[in-house]
């Protein structure tokens, strides 16, 4: 886990703190309703997608040039996506805030906030820039703050996809509810893909009403591997964000 632990400390460290809590909570009453994510993806036909919009990747560094997250985001909500995901990561992802309210403003589907969130702050700050749902990574957060966060999110109006990389993250995770229950396929250690990592947890999840799998999916194929194993949903962005048009990669995926 030093990977993902050396992209915390450094985005902690680096985490403008200035601003109180109460304040930040303040801003957020006024904030107008969120956008329903859990809602997005049961309603969506066949396993509903996630498209990502992210510049970089820890392991294959610079997808894109441009930065027109405006154009990628109208195409992705014109070709089938269910929901969008913006990285907000900016020393190892390149991603910002700005990011985050730019796709908000662009589309009008369900924006999910991706980054390594450790506290209120992460979500309070997620709402006031625009998100509708956060992701809460099972490796990184003990039971405890686990809980806590999910509780805080709800109270926010903020969905939750809850990300497992193997057993120990199921019993982190256990019993709760109310979440769509994500597994990533990409190694946090070593940051390589292995797509049997959603055939072997997805029979060991509860009886739950989504299951996104992540991470390394590239094909009408996988799409529909990922269908047969369970799966209502998936989050899709390398792929996506390295063709000339991301919406066009979409379709051609969803087809």
């Amino acid at each position: 886990m030093s990977i993902l632990f050396d992209i915390l400390e450094k985005r902690l460290s680096a985490r403008d703190e200035t601003t109180p809590l109460t304040e930040l909570r303040a801003a957020v009453n006024q904030c107008e309703a969120s956008r329903d994510f859990l809602g997005a993806l049961r309603g969506a036909r066949g396993p509903a997608v996630i498209a990502e919009i992210k510049f970089k990747s820890p392991s294959k560094g610079v997808l894109r040039n441009d930065r027109d997250v405006e154009r990628i985001a109208k195409s992705y909500t014109t070709n089938g996506a269910a929901a969008l995901s913006v990285i907000t990561e900016e020393r190892f992802c390149d991603g910002s805030f700005d990011l985050l309210a730019r796709a908000k403003r662009a589309s009008a589907l369900p924006i999910l906030r991706k980054d390594f969130l450790w506290d209120e702050r992460d979500l309070l700050e997620a709402r006031l820039h625009g998100a509708d749902a956060t992701l809460l990574i099972a490796k990184m957060l003990d039971r405890g703050r686990l809980l806590d966060l999910r509780f805080m999110a709800q109270e926010l109006g903020l969905g939750v996809l809850l990300e497992l990389h193997d057993e120990n993250d199921l019993k982190t995770a256990q019993g709760i509810s109310g979440v769509a229950w994500g597994v990533n396929h990409r190694n946090l250690d070593t940051l390589s893909i292995d797509l049997n990592v959603s055939a072997r947890l997805f029979p060991l999840l509860p009886k739950v009403e989504i299951k996104v799998a992540e991470s390394g999916i590239e094909s009408r194929d996988q799409l529909s591997e990922m269908k047969s194993r369970g799966a209502n949903a998936v989050l899709v962005g390398t792929s996506l964000m390295r063709a000339d048009d991301p919406g066009k990669a979409l379709r051609e995926l969803l087809n």
